[in-house]
């Protein structure tokens, strides 16, 4: 029996967590091509804050979320929430009642046309439609996938969300990485950083990685050559050079900025004759500083190749949730919160210690025994 109303986190406007009331609101109805999911887990992405804290300015001074379209799309009331596990309860008029009960995984995009293989203007859900920190959910049938592995919890089929995974599978692409480049991926222990690591082996690149020394053990795990410690950035290029064997990182994925961006250029031309393709820097985030002072010079005489990168595209999308099907691509779960204490897990994502890794996951509360309390940080 599906309920007339349902528990919500609702952002009010723009600003800090106080933003953000647990309410109860109707319940969606899903209209053509679309199915109603109950929601059982949606992760946690840094694009959650910096949407409630406006802090995707196109122009300098400005407190805004992107609106790439030409209008702002993140109206109040909004339900965040991108990445979206859950099971179909109802279909709307030309969806198969079949799909009644299928377990699945959002593909977030809110594309604006049919293409499959360019995605200009991008919004996702949670931004420019209602996410799913809320019971409910409706979203369009052909973009909520069947993800049926029994050896995956919805907790870990949410923390493989494609906020993340096809932010990193844009990123990869948009520098055309080969088998055998070395690739910096910096951000490592985060949500995109872990994606990055796992979809550069599977195109068979090596991914060097930059994060904290005691995330080293779990990012080699996941398959990073060697993990670079951020600590000590005086003496980074030298120590690429070390575990490169001399040779130049043929491509940079980027999600920190800052001063740190010239010295990611460093690992990339210090010996161009090395070199058999052109230096490549794909910038997805900007954790370390939205401004970063580089000479045109060296961008332009060493041909460093630059691509911004947000979202994806529906051909990635589809590839990235035939991977996860097909057990390639692993969850990285760090652990879960109540959809009524998201106030404490906004704090604790932001203070994360250095026991932090992968994702946080938010399960309603209706949902908690079955999918959220075997991976609980209500006591951290």
């Amino acid at each position: 029996m599906i309920p007339n109303t349902m528990k919500a986190m609702v952002l009010t406007g723009h600003g800090d967590i106080d933003k953000l009331e647990f309410q109860d609101v109707p319940t969606p109805k899903p209209g053509p091509d679309e199915v109603l999911v109950q929601v059982t887990a949606t992760a946690k992405n840094n694009t959650d804050r910096k949407a409630r804290e406006g802090l995707y300015p196109t122009k300098k001074g400005e407190m805004t979320s992107f609106q790439m379209g030409g209008k702002p799309t993140l109206v109040f009331p909004r339900i965040q929430g991108a990445d979206i596990a859950g099971r179909v309860v109802a279909v709307g008029e030309g969806v198969e009642e079949g799909r009644i009960g299928e377990r699945g995984l959002l593909d977030f995009n809110i594309y604006a046309n049919d293409r499959r293989d360019i995605n200009l203007t991008p919004d996702y859900y949670g931004h420019g439609a209602d996410g799913g920190y809320a019971e409910y959910v409706t979203l369009p049938a052909d973009q909520f996938h069947h993800i049926p592995n029994p050896e995956l919890a919805d907790a870990e089929v949410a923390s493989m969300g494609m906020c993340s995974y096809q932010t990193a599978m844009h990123m990869v692409t948009a520098a055309n990485i080969k088998a055998g480049e070395r690739v910096l991926v910096t951000g490592a222990s985060g949500g995109v950083g872990t994606a990055l690591i796992q979809l550069c082996r599977i195109m068979g690149a090596i991914p060097y990685a930059l994060s904290k020394q005691d995330k080293t053990g779990p990012l080699l795990k996941l398959g990073a050559e060697a993990v670079l410690d951020r600590s000590d950035m005086a003496t980074f290029v030298e120590r690429v050079k070390a575990e490169t064997g001399g040779k130049p990182i043929d491509a940079v994925m980027d999600l920190v900025g800052g001063e740190m961006t010239d010295v990611f250029i460093d690992t990339m031309i210090f010996d161009m004759n090395a070199r058999s393709t052109y230096p490549r820097l794909s910038i997805a985030g900007a954790s370390g500083g939205n401004i970063s002072e580089i000479l045109w010079t060296r961008i332009y005489l060493y041909q460093v190749q630059i691509f911004g990168v947000s979202h994806g595209t529906r051909e990635e999308a589809d590839q990235l949730m035939a991977w996860i099907r097909g057990g390639q691509l692993k969850p990285v779960l760090h652990g879960a919160f109540r959809l009524s204490d998201l106030h404490r897990a906004e704090e604790y994502f932001v203070s994360r210690g250095s026991n932090y890794l992968g994702k946080i996951v938010i399960v309603p509360d209706s949902q908690w025994e079955e999918h959220g309390q075997p991976w609980s940080l209500e006591s951290a």
